[in-house]
C-alpha cells in the first residue's frame, strides 16, 4: 500500500485543497452576491449559473475538512457526520453541476433555435422548478453516500464507504450511467445544435442576437472548462467498471496507475470549482457590467450616507 500514501501526496495535495478553497469561497460567493443583489431579475440561464456556484461554494466551504484528512495520512479526527456531509458535497458537486449544465445546453438551444416559443415567456419560473428538481435529484441519488460512508477504526479511524462491494458496485453504475453517460449524450446533442445554429444564423448587428451569441459563448466555454476538469476521473470510473467486469484484464501495474490517477484526477476535478468565477469575469461581459452597476450603486449609497451623517453631525 505504499505506492498510495507518498511523502507528496500528504504535503502538496492538502496545500493545493486549501489553496483552492481559499479561491474558490470568496470567488463562488461573489457570483452568488452579483446574481442576487443585482437589482435586475436574474435571466434563466443566470439562475442556472448562480445554483452551479452555490454547489461550488459548498464545496470548497467542506473541502478544507479533506485536505486534513489527507494531511493525517488518511485519519479521520471530524466525527461521523462530518464524514458523511463531506463525502456527500464531494460527489452532489458533481452530480448537481453536471445537470445545471444540461439545463443550460437546453436553455440555450430553445433560446437560439425556438426564440419565439411560448418557452420564453415562463423561462424564469421553469428554470427555478427545474433547479429545485436538480438539487433534490441529487440528494436522491446520494443517498447510498450518504448512508454508507462512515468512521471506521483500523487502528485509527478512517471515513470510507462501508457497504457491501455489490452496494458499492452498484453505485458505481448508477453515478455512471445517471451522472455521466447520459448527461454527456444529451449535452453533446444539445452542443453540436447550438453551434449548428450559430453557423447558420445571420449575424445581425441586433442587440438581442448579440447579446444571445455573449450568452452562449459563456455557457460553452463553462461547458468546456466543466469536461476538461471532470472527464478523466469519470472516463477512470468507466475503465474501473470495465476491469470489474473482466471486460479488461487486471494486473498489478494497471491496479497501481489506476489508483494513483484516481486520486489525481479527483483533485484536478475539484479546480473546476474555481475555474467557473474565472470564466464569468473573462467572458461573461454582461456578468462584468452587474458588477460595475452594482459596485457603483453602492458607492454611490454610501457617498449619500456618509453626506447625511456630516450634514447632520453636531461637530
Amino acid at each position: 500500500m505504499e505506492y498510495l500514501n507518498p511523502y507528496w501526496i500528504h504535503t502538496v495535495i492538502p496545500v493545493y485543497i486549501y489553496t483552492i478553497s481559499a479561491l474558490g469561497i470568496p470567488l463562488n460567493l461573489l457570483v452568488l452576491l452579483v446574481f442576487l443583489l443585482h437589482k435586475k431579475a436574474c435571466t434563466s440561464t443566470e439562475i442556472y449559473l448562480s445554483n452551479m456556484a452555490a454547489a461550488d461554494l459548498f464545496l470548497v466551504m467542506f473541502l478544507p475538512f479533506w485536505g486534513k484528512y489527507v494531511s493525517n495520512e488518511y485519519s479521520w479526527t471530524f466525527g461521523g457526520p462530518m464524514c458523511k456531509i463531506v463525502g456527500l458535497l464531494i460527489v452532489l458537486n458533481y452530480n448537481c453541476s453536471i445537470y445545471f449544465l444540461i439545463l443550460v445546453c437546453v436553455d440555450r438551444f430553445l433560446a437560439l433555435a425556438h426564440p419565439l416559443s411560448q418557452y420564453k415567456l415562463h423561462k424564469r419560473k421553469y428554470a427555478k422548478m427545474s433547479c429545485v428538481v436538480v438539487w433534490c435529484f441529487g440528494l436522491l441519488i446520494n443517498i447510498p453516500t450518504l448512508l454508507c460512508r462512515n468512521v471506521v477504526d483500523h487502528y485509527e479511524y478512517t471515513c470510507e464507504f462501508t457497504c457491501s462491494s455489490e452496494v458499492y458496485l452498484a453505485n458505481d453504475i448508477v453515478q455512471t450511467i445517471v451522472a455521466f453517460i447520459i448527461p454527456l449524450l444529451i449535452i453533446s446533442f444539445c452542443t453540436v445544435r447550438i453551434l449548428r445554429v450559430l453557423r447558420e444564423r445571420p449575424t445581425e448587428d441586433m442587440s438581442d442576437q448579440k447579446t444571445e451569441r455573449k450568452v452562449t459563448v459563456l455557457v460553452l466555454a463553462v461547458l468546456l472548462a466543466f469536461l476538461i476538469c471532470w472527464l478523466p476521473f469519470r472516463v477512470l470510473k468507466v475503465v474501473e467498471l470495465a476491469i470489474r467486469f473482466k471486460l479488461i484484464g487486471e494486473t498489478c501495474k494497471l491496479a497501481r496507475v489506476i489508483t494513483v490517477c484516481q486520486h489525481i484526477f479527483l483533485y484536478f476535478g475539484f479546480f473546476n470549482s474555481d475555474l467557473n468565477p474565472v470564466l464569468f469575469v473573462i467572458i461573461g461581459k454582461n456578468f462584468r457590467m452587474k458588477m460595475r452597476e452594482l459596485s457603483g450603486s453602492r458607492r454611490k449609497s454610501s457617498g449619500q450616507f456618509a453626506s447625511t451623517t456630516t450634514s447632520s453631525s453636531p461637530l
